[in-house]
């Protein structure tokens, strides 16, 4: 692991105060995938790793990138359509925007509405801020960790404090990924399946299955497979300032920017905290 060279906190109020340009922002990439969602037809391309790249994607990355930038000058931006950044001056960072212009991009294909815009602020590898927009639905989530506020904002205006389920029922509500299924994911809700007598599963896309957690509508969330850090950072924020908990799958903690890849391995969301969930006997990276 490299680490970031240190630095002092922001303070919690001054993550506040950038509340209010965030949901602007959010609100002006979500109009902009929304035109493009209403269209009778669009290109899809596709980039290097066959991941589908549309022109929502590249508008709300560029309304993000452009809002960022001049909301906090001094502070980099590392989203998922931005051009390779050389590895040794992203590991410098002490912090950064981590963002995903449209969460989803498989769904929003589909027309399904699953989609989400993702922006998380990243100090010392740790997900401070989480914001997750849902543009079909016109509201956001946000989350800080440090004060423990989750929000819920209608309109991206009016807004109302969220928690998770204090406690997990003996029925729980599990989600599952809409689109990346996978042999580790079979295994571990087999696992769940001999845990519990009856669960509710659930299937959602994209960065929605955070705010499902956040919000006390779902109780679990496992992602045996491959994810990006702009796919969770923001999530992660949300959950844990709203009461819950993020962790990798064999227990370790989840940071960001903290390594080479930008990959994560497998991890595990749960409302309560205090919840008892098994170990994932596999799981793929």
């Amino acid at each position: 692991m490299v680490n970031s060279p240190a630095c002092q906190p922001l303070p919690e109020g001054q993550l506040e105060e950038w509340i209010p340009a965030l949901l602007e922002a959010s609100r002006d990439a979500a109009e902009a995938i929304l035109e493009v969602y209403q269209r009778a037809d669009f290109e899809v391309e596709h980039k290097s790793d066959q991941s589908p790249l549309t022109a929502a994607d590249l508008a709300s990355h560029r309304i993000l990138s452009t809002a960022l930038q001049r909301l906090t000058p001094d502070i980099p931006v590392l989203s998922e359509e931005s051009r390779e950044i050389p590895v040794e001056d992203r590991l410098q960072w002490p912090r950064l925007w981590v963002v995903d212009p449209l969460d989803g991009t498989r769904e929003f294909i589909k027309r399904n509405g699953e989609f989400t815009i993702n922006i998380a602020l990243v100090e010392q590898q740790q997900a401070r801020l989480g914001l997750i927009a849902v543009p079909v639905e016109s509201n956001a989530y946000i989350g800080l960790t440090e004060s423990g506020q989750a929000m819920h904002y209608t309109g991206y205006s009016t807004c109302e404090f969220i928690h998770t389920r204090a406690k997990c029922p003996e029925q729980p509500t599990i989600l599952g990924s809409r689109s990346h299924g996978n042999a580790a994911s079979s295994a571990y809700f087999q696992q769940l399946d001999q845990q519990f007598n009856h669960y509710h599963r659930v299937g959602a896309g994209s960065a929605l299955k955070f705010c499902k957690v956040a919000e006390g509508s779902a109780d679990f969330y496992p992602r045996m497979g491959p994810t990006s850090e702009w796919d969770t950072a923001a999530g992660q924020a949300l959950v844990e300032a709203a009461g819950g908990r993020v962790w990798l799958a064999d227990g370790r903690e989840m940071r960001y920017n903290a390594r080479t890849s930008l990959l994560n391995d497998s991890f595990l969301v749960a409302g309560d905290p205090n919840a008892s969930w098994p170990t994932p006997t596999t799981a793929s990276r």
